[in-house]
């Protein structure tokens, strides 16, 4: 899909010390999976919700530098025994990881039965494969409604604006005063990459 939004040059702008992992023909080669993804509504909805998406993947992964969770105190934590189907791989094989920092058992084995891949039962597929960890972002992003009332896609075609996508990624904890630096380091961000992108950021920026 050469006619992403996002160029390669841009790409690289927005994420200028990434880890080499991190590849811009990642990301295009991933894209088939959402095709409605940056492909909706006018040039300039279309350029946002790029921006929006990619601002979150340099929030979550610190500019693209980290493929996986820091804290390996947590990775035990990621296991939710509830789940029928358990945590095959392992009780700490389900930490965060990719642009996003996918994390969770349920996450996988949901992200891997929509997508077509075995995730829960090899989630290090996550580490290995640039395009399969921006295609679990891009799972999260469009089909993941999350503490919010509407997926990313939506909120960013619909005109809600960036700070409901705030919120359907992590507004139980950042959302409503729960943590307001974190929010304003999301907007500076986007704000940031929108320049670059080319494009006004829009209305609705925090939650």
């Amino acid at each position: 899909m050469s006619d992403f939004v996002i160029s390669e040059a841009q790409f690289d702008a927005v994420f200028p010390e990434r880890n080499p992992f991190y590849t811009y023909q990642g990301l295009i080669d991933a894209l088939h999976a959402y095709p409605r993804f940056a492909n909706t509504g006018t040039p300039q909805t279309r350029a946002r919700e790029a921006a929006a998406f990619l601002t979150h993947a340099d929030f979550e992964s610190v500019g693209l530098r980290y493929v996986k969770e820091i804290n390996e105190d947590n990775y035990w934590r990621k296991c939710d025994y509830s789940q029928p189907y358990g945590c095959p791989a392992g009780q700490k094989a389900y930490y965060g990881r990719g642009p996003i920092m996918f994390s969770w058992n349920f996450n996988y084995k949901a992200a891997g039965d929509a997508l077509g891949l075995d995730l829960l039962n090899d989630p290090w597929m996550v580490e290995r494969d640039p395009s399969v960890a921006w295609q679990t972002a891009l799972w999260y992003w469009n089909t993941q409604n999350g503490p919010g009332t509407m997926t990313s896609h939506e909120a960013m075609v619909g005109g809600a604006g960036f700070g409901q996508t705030i919120r359907s990624l992590n507004g139980a904890l950042e959302c409503d005063g729960g943590n307001p630096e974190s929010v304003a380091s999301r907007v500076a961000r986007y704000e940031r990459i929108t320049a670059i992108v080319g494009t006004a950021p829009g209305s609705g920026l925090t939650c």
